[in-house]
């Protein structure tokens, strides 16, 4: 590179240099301020003022009860989800792919419910899960007469709601995007199966499974951080409840934050939150490496 084409590389770095201010404000700044927060007494409502008070925030935080909770529900949620996600997904997309007549029309209406935005998807729910006068009651008191059950007030099965509430909404979506990936695999590869004599559940574990597998594993990184990250569901459907039981830590650094502004706090379940997402991260990139491998 001669001193002319040198002088020239001013050029484009200072074209972008205003999206990469605009970048590190929006998202490096409050990673960075979060990180620094966590360790200061940010307490708006009992007056603290910012002082240093090193890992009192994350000692607290491992003696909350209602944190505990949190961080019991968003590793059951996940797990759970991310698991039917991936068998159902998988399932569906294989479905898809299929040749049947109105295939194009089911692919269309299968992603009705993905659109739907997650807060009308929650309150919706939120009817439909109701003891008195929700549909869900209402349809097994057809099958089982009498019968009444009020999903909401307990844990066990409010948990049960959420988790199949997000599953009917997202399932959908990863599903086509691993029918985007079926699309690549040759018929010519299951012409020869079939020829060879292989049955359906051969040629699924053997030909459609490997195929997919990286793409698949690539896409679960994406939907287990939406899963962690995501508030929306529970903040609409059960704010939390019953006692807190499907709190997931999203949702309380929401009520941390803004509810009992405790800022301080809040930024340190967040930098928990951030690192138990690196550790999912780093799992799913070692899934993929081995699959490559």
């Amino acid at each position: 590179m001669n001193t002319k084409s040198r002088k020239r590389l001013w050029i484009p770095w200072l074209m972008i240099l205003p999206v990469i201010l605009i970048r590190c404000m929006t998202t490096l700044y409050p990673v960075v301020m979060t990180f620094i927060n966590s360790f200061r007494n940010m307490n708006i409502i009992s007056g603290g003022t910012g002082q240093f008070i090193g890992l009192d925030n994350f000692i607290r935080m491992f003696q909350d009860d209602k944190v505990l909770s949190s961080l019991q529900f968003t590793i059951i949620f996940t797990v759970v989800s991310m698991t039917f996600h991936i068998i159902l997904g998988v399932l569906l997309a294989v479905l898809l792919n299929m040749k049947f007549k109105g295939k194009k029309f089911l692919r269309t209406i299968v992603l009705i419910p993905w659109a739907m935005p997650m807060i009308v998807a929650g309150r919706a729910a939120r009817w439909g899960f109701n003891g008195t006068y929700g549909f869900v009651n209402d349809l097994i008191g057809r099958l089982v007469d009498g019968f009444q059950f009020d999903w909401l007030i307990h844990v066990d099965t409010a948990r049960a709601a959420v988790i199949l509430v997000d599953l009917w909404k997202d399932i959908p979506f990863f599903a086509i995007l691993v029918l985007a990936s079926l699309q690549f695999v040759s018929s010519d590869i299951y012409e020869a199966a079939k020829i060879d004599g292989a049955g359906i559940f051969k040629t699924f574990f053997y030909i459609t499974v490997p195929s997919i597998a990286k793409t698949v594993m690539t896409i679960s990184i994406f939907f287990t951080m939406w899963r962690i990250t995501s508030f929306e569901l529970v903040y609409a459907m059960t704010s939390g409840g019953p006692f807190d039981g499907t709190s997931v830590l999203s949702y309380r650094i929401l009520i941390e934050a803004f509810n009992n502004l405790n800022l301080g706090y809040a930024s340190a379940i967040a930098v928990v939150l951030f690192l138990i997402m690196l550790v999912l991260s780093g799992v799913n990139l070692l899934g993929i490496k081995k699959i490559s491998d």
